[in-house]
């Protein structure tokens, strides 16, 4: 794994985390939205016995069970990165891989906060990749 690809982790991590949370909040409106749980007299064994909204309710916590554990793992990946990146000696370079990797902000967003120009944060950026350590797996 490169220095980026190390980095890179937390980015998709959290990107992951935030679509399972649209997710979650879809199911929980499905669970919410749910009408009557249909019980007519008839009984038929082919249908389950139970309301229909159980098995949504069912999946909400597993999903929810799910984002916590990523979310744990986002924190300790994060704090992984943060000791990693303070390693780089050059207060610019370990700015830029602050910046890029743990706040995730744009090449623009960084270039501002620096005062400097996309050149110059591209080759800080560059110059820090080369320092990282990745840790082995």
């Amino acid at each position: 794994m490169t220095a980026k690809e190390y980095l890179s982790q937390a980015y998709r991590l959290d990107l992951r985390i935030n679509s399972h949370i649209e997710e979650a909040a879809q199911l929980r409106e499905l669970v919410t939205s749910i009408g009557s749980s249909g019980m007519e007299r008839s009984y038929n064994p082919n249908r389950p016995t139970e309301a229909p909204y159980v098995r949504a309710v069912e999946k909400l916590w597993d999903l929810e069970r799910e984002i916590n554990a990523e979310i744990d793992r986002l924190v300790d990946l994060k704090k992984q990165i943060h000791n990693s990146i303070d390693a780089v000696e050059n207060p610019n370079e370990r700015m830029v891989l602050r910046c890029r990797y743990i706040n995730n902000w744009s090449w623009g967003q960084i270039g501002k906060a620096l005062y400097a120009d996309e050149r110059t944060i591209r080759r800080w950026h560059g110059r820090g990749l080369q320092h990282i350590k990745v840790p082995n797996e």
